[in-house]
């Protein structure tokens, strides 16, 4: 069985504060965009759960999020994991992109396809919140609206498909970290934080606060793209590192990845893809 795992954004991600269990009430709209990951995934006849990605940096070891998920669904519901799954991976690591989390939600998908449980969206997305806090999301294969810890998933049809140009640098940003960091940051001087409204709608994230402080060249990053023409607006996803354009029309795209490499470098991924609401 083939199964893409797709990326996501944050439209919006606003901070209500720190809970007593040490997480962070959020409110966020996200929505998968297309690049993704590559699930293959087989029943094997005998023998434990094997395991392959194509990604050096990608442990293949229990603590990987696809094995931890596989184990996890075979667990409860009493099904001996004798699988072969290999994983190829298009989505960076550390990029606010959730490709782990979301790789951990179609292996659900896929498993309860593979053996017919028939189980639903909620129990499956209760089975991934034991996994992450993005992976009950990305079990809706929905744009949603996501409240508390990222366990309480609301589906949204309002969005429109959008183009879209993922910038990523050559460098991940940890997420407890920025979380950590949040309320004691301070923004960047001639930064622009505040709402942009744009045809994807309403664009803010609370995180680039913290990561703008620390990275410098992700703030000069959002600045230099929200001045370029194709641009509706431009915002940080997630935790970081990856930042995202709206753009005007989807072909723009291209002579503005080039652009992009002159001006910045070309260590940047640059990716153009559109929101999948």
């Amino acid at each position: 069985m083939r199964w893409l795992a797709p990326a996501k954004i944050n439209l919006s991600l606003r901070i209500q504060g720190r809970r007593e269990d040490g997480f962070h009430e959020l409110r966020s709209l996200m929505v998968p965009v297309s690049v993704f990951d590559e699930i293959n995934l087989e029943a094997k006849e005998s023998g434990d759960l094997e395991f392959f990605c194509n990604a050096p940096d990608v442990p293949v070891d229990d603590s990987n999020l696809v094995v931890r998920a596989a184990r996890l669904f075979c667990a409860s519901c009493g099904i001996l994991p004798q699988l072969r799954i290999v994983l190829t991976k298009e989505i960076p690591h550390g990029a606010g992109l959730g490709g782990g989390s979301s790789d951990a939600a179609t292996t659900l998908l896929a498993l309860d396809a593979l053996y017919q449980t028939g189980l639903s969206r909620e129990a499956l997305a209760e089975l991934g919140a034991e996994l992450g806090s993005d992976v009950p999301f990305f079990v809706y294969q929905s744009a949603a609206w996501i409240s508390g810890r990222g366990e309480h998933v609301a589906p949204f049809n309002g969005l429109a498909s959008v183009p879209i140009l993922l910038v990523k640098p050559p460098f991940g940003i940890s997420t407890p970290w920025a979380f950590q960091n949040w309320k004691d940051s301070q923004p960047v001087p001639g930064v622009p934080y505040g709402e942009q409204e744009c045809s994807a709608g309403t664009l803010v994230n609370d995180l680039e606060r913290p990561v703008f402080q620390k990275y410098l060249f992700l703030a000069d990053l959002k600045q230099w793209l929200i001045a370029q023409p194709e641009v509706e607006g431009a915002l940080m996803t997630g935790s970081g590192s990856t930042l995202f354009a709206v753009l005007r029309e989807k072909e723009a795209g291209y002579a503005l990845g080039e652009r992009l490499g002159k001006e910045f470098g070309t260590q940047l991924w640059v990716y153009l893809c559109e929101t999948m609401p």
